[in-house]
This record gives structure tokens, sequence and C-alpha cells, in this order.
């Protein structure tokens, strides 16, 4: 501890290493939640193009269902086989 003179009145004081220490650290707070407000902003940029995206994926879907009626696409070729309906498919009974 150590008094400087401020405004012509003897104050206590911290160290300047201390000082210096708390005014760096205050810096690197400073700094990191500017990033985190810039991770925020670039979240909800990401978060709109996700719902873009989706809403793409789901108008093809539509697109591909009007044309080939229900399917499942097998991703690797592109082959494709027919959803059953549900009055078609056979009703399964479990054990009891």
């Amino acid at each position: 501890m150590k008094t400087i003179e401020v405004e012509g009145k003897e104050v206590k004081a911290i160290t300047a290493e201390q000082l210096k220490a708390v005014k760096d650290q205050q810096a690197k707070m400073q700094a990191l939640l500017i990033d985190i407000g810039f991770l925020e902003a670039k979240k909800h940029e990401v978060m709109l193009m996700q719902v873009k995206a989706a809403e793409e994926l789901e108008a093809t879907k539509k697109e591909l269902e009007d044309e080939y009626g229900p399917i499942n696409i097998d991703l690797t070729d592109g082959s494709y086989t027919v959803v059953e309906k549900e009055e078609d498919a056979k009703p399964v009974m479990a054990k009891a």
C-alpha cells in the first residue's frame, strides 16, 4: 500500500504493478465481452441460415413427393422405394 496525492489530498493507493494488472485484466474482460457479442450475432446469422436450409429441404421433399409420391430415397445412389400407405400395410399384432 502507498499513499498518493489526489486533488490536494493524500489517499491510499495500490502499487503501480497492481494497477497495471487490474487494468490489463479489465481490458481483457472488455475484449472477451466484445468477442461474445460478435459470436452471438454470428450464431443468430447461422441459425437463420439453418432455418432457410430446412425450408429449402422441405420444399424439395414436397416437389419429389408430388412427382413420385411418398418415397424413401437412398442418398448414396438416388434409388428410392415407395412408402406403403397405412391401409396397404398389414397390421402387426404384439404378443402379450
